[in-house]
C-alpha cells in the first residue's frame, strides 16, 4: 500500500506544495544575491566577530561570492536555475548577512537592479535581516513592492531565550524581534523567521517551546527550521575544536522534529527542515547524506511516527 508522500503529500504545510499551489504548478527557483552587506555586530556598531556560529561564506554559494555585480549574479543565478532545475519563475533572495543594514534609498536602488533583470519571470523578493535592523521606513520600502511582488521579510530569531542570544554574541534581544513583529503586524509583508535548534545549553523541553512563541504571532506565515552545525571561521568552531560539545545527530534532530512539528501552528509555511554547510567548511555535525537523502530520511520518519503539523497545537 502506497503512503501519502508516495503521491507527494507530507505530514507538514511545506514550502515546495505552497508555491507550486500559488504559481499554478510552475517551477519557482530562489535566486540568492549577495549585497556585500555586513552586521552590526561585526562593524562595531554592536559588537565585533558576529555571532558564535557564522561564517558567512557557509550560507553564500560560490558562484554568489565570486561575482562582482548584482545584475551578474541574478543573471547567472537564473540561468543556472534553468539549466539544472528546469525552473520558471524566480523569487530574488538577498541572503548573506544583514540585508536592510544600510539607508533605505540605498537599498532601493540594489532590490531594483536585482528585480529589473528578467521582469517577467520574477515573482518574488526575498529579504533576510536581523530584528534589529527592521525600522518603519525600511517596512514602507519593502511593502512598497508588494504590487507586483510577493515580498518575504526573513528575520533570525535563532533562539527564543535572551541568555542564549548573549551567550552566542547575536547582539540582539528576542524583545528586539517582538518589536519588528510589531511594526509589520498588519503589514502584506510574507514574514518568515528562522530558527536554530541545538546549543548545548538548551534542554529539548527549551527547544520545543519555541513552538509556542511562533505560534502566538499570526503574522509569521513562514518558518525556516535549522539544527546548529559547526564551521570554520566562528567562533565556536574554535570553541568545538577546543573541547568538542554534542550536537544532533541525524537520528536525535528528527527524532525532535518528530515531536516540534505537531506543536506548530497548521497554516504556518515551512520552508525548511535543516541547513547544510560547505562540506569544506563543516566542521560538525556531518551526517553523511546529502540533501536530498536528508530530506527523505526525515519526512519519512515524520509520517511513520504519524508527526503531522498541527495535530498537538492548541490556540491559546
Amino acid at each position: 500500500m502506497g503512503t501519502l508522500l508516495d503521491i507527494g503529500q507530507k505530514p507538514y504545510n511545506h514550502y515546495g506544495a505552497y508555491l507550486r499551489a500559488k504559481y499554478n504548478g510552475k517551477r519557482v527557483f530562489k535566486i540568492i544575491v549577495d549585497g556585500n552587506f555586513t552586521c552590526p555586530n561585526r562593524d562595531g556598531s554592536k559588537g565585533y566577530g558576529g555571532c558564535a556560529y557564522c561564517n558567512v561564506d557557509s550560507f553564500t554559494p560560490d558562484s554568489a561570492r565570486k561575482l562582482p555585480t548584482i545584475r551578474e549574479q541574478v543573471v547567472e543565478g537564473i540561468q543556472r536555475a534553468i539549466n539544472g532545475y528546469g525552473a520558471e519563475k524566480f523569487v530574488i533572495y538577498f541572503q548573506p548577512n544583514t540585508n536592510t543594514y544600510a539607508p533605505a534609498h540605498y537599498l532601493k536602488a540594489m532590490y531594483d537592479e536585482a528585480l529589473s533583470v528578467a521582469p517577467e519571470h520574477v515573482v518574488g523578493l526575498s529579504v533576510g535581516t536581523r530584528p534589529d535592523c527592521i525600522d518603519f521606513e525600511k517596512v514602507a520600502l519593502l511593502e512598497s513592492y508588494t504590487d507586483r511582488y510577493d515580498v518575504d521579510l526573513e528575520m533570525g530569531m535563532e533562539s527564543i531565550y535572551n541568555d542564549t542570544l548573549n551567550r552566542i554574541n547575536r547582539g540582539c534581544s528576542h524583545e528586539e524581534l517582538e518589536t519588528a513583529l510589531g511594526l509589520v503586524q498588519s503589514s502584506p509583508l510574507d514574514i518568515c523567521v528562522h530558527t536554530i535548534f541545538g546549543f548545548p545549553w538548551e534542554t529539548r523541553e527549551m527547544m520545543l517551546r519555541y513552538a509556542d512563541e511562533i505560534n502566538r504571532f499570526p503574522q509569521i506565515k513562514f518558518v525556516k527550521l535549522h539544527h546548529l552545525h559547526i564551521v570554520e571561521g566562528s567562533i565556536m568552531g574554535v570553541q568545538y575544536k577546543r573541547n568538542p560539545f554534542h550536537v544532533f545527530s541525524l537520528e536525535e534532530y528528527t527524532d525532535f522534529l518528530c515531536e516540534f512539528i505537531p506543536l506548530l501552528r497548521p497554516d504556518i509555511v515551512i520552508q525548511r527542515l535543516f541547513g547544510l554547510a560547505d562540506q569544506e567548511l563543516l566542521i560538525a555535525p556531518n551526517w553523511g547524506k546529502g540533501k536530498s537523502a536528508i530530506q527523505t530520511y526525515i519526512d519519512k520518519a515524520l509520517e511513520r511516527q504519524g508527526a503531522y503539523q498541527g495535530a498537538k497545537f492548541i490556540a491559546r
